[in-house]
């Protein structure tokens, strides 16, 4: 959308079937859309982990900005208070705050490289690779020990290995492409051995 006040209007209008439970304007304006008790339509096709209807299972927060570009500070300043709210009222895990591209890799970008996913870890909101991740390995590329990890973090393990692996960087290492590396593995295992994504948690 090419600004908050459309965004809203398609997240309001029933004839295009998607709704969220907040939209964030770029001057940090919150609209609450859709009681956070009941099911919004933001989510679609796609999992985290043993839950395969996200939107019944989630609490979704639309953010105006096209993909590309850097969040406003207002813009993440409202988020941060937005998201320690809902986590208090739902007693949600860091690690199951997740972007639309995380449950949906290849059909969904949202929210983007640009988006600052280690300032909400830093803020105790969601979760980071430890640094000990970046330390040399000599473990090489694996194909089917990262797309286990993938899954056991949370991604599909329905999705091929490129997908993920532009899943994983979009969201952790948004300035690096090419193959599989030793680095991505060592960032994933790391997650998913602290955050095994099903581990004491409902599924649906």
């Amino acid at each position: 959308m090419t600004s908050a006040r459309d965004a809203a209007e398609t997240l309001c209008n029933p004839e295009t079937e998607v709704s969220a439970h907040y939209l964030i304007a770029e001057n940090g304006e919150v609209l609450s859309l859709v009681p956070e008790a009941l099911r919004a339509w933001h989510a679609g096709a796609g999992a985290w982990g043993g839950v395969t209807d996200v939107n019944s299972r989630s609490i979704g927060i639309e953010l105006a900005n096209s993909g590309f570009t850097p969040f406003a500070a207002a813009q993440m300043d409202a988020l941060t208070d937005l998201l320690k709210g809902i986590k208090a009222r739902w007693d949600i895990r860091p690690e199951r705050v997740i972007g639309h591209s995380d449950m949906a890799p290849g059909r969904k970008i949202d929210p983007g490289a640009r988006f600052d996913w280690r300032r909400l870890a830093l803020e105790g909101l969601s979760v980071w690779p430890l640094p000990s991740a970046d330390a040399p390995s000599s473990e090489g590329p694996d194909d089917a020990r990262f797309a286990a990890m993938m899954a056991a973090f949370g991604y599909t393990a329905s999705a091929d290995v490129d997908l993920l692996l532009q899943s994983l960087r979009m969201r952790f290492r948004p300035r690096f492409d090419g193959p599989l590396d030793v680095r991505d593995l060592a960032i994933i295992t790391d997650l998913a051995s602290r955050f095994p994504v099903d581990v004491n948690a409902a599924v649906a």
